[in-house]
């Protein structure tokens, strides 16, 4: 038995598709039920894309301490300014 691939994950397609759920979902056009499957299915979304984002950070911290350049610094919204 040969193992199974891991799909690879598209971070930006998954983001269109919660966007496009989020979209549905506010519409109130879907039934309860259907609205439901679709909130479980943004949170699946959300999780996965949440820990594609902690998987890249981590990356970058360590691209910068084999640098040498240890300041990392939060990220600011211009709108937080």
């Amino acid at each position: 038995m040969s193992p199974k691939k891991k799909e690879s994950f598209n971070f930006e397609a998954s983001m269109s598709e919660l966007e496009d759920i989020v979209d549905q979902i506010e519409s109130g056009e879907l039934s309860l039920e259907e609205a439901m499957l679709q909130f479980e299915k943004g949170v699946v979304l959300t999780r996965q894309c949440q820990q594609a984002l902690q998987v890249a950070e981590q990356k970058v911290k360590i691209l910068l301490e084999k640098q040498g350049d240890l300041s990392l610094e939060d990220f600011a919204d211009e709108d937080d300014e």
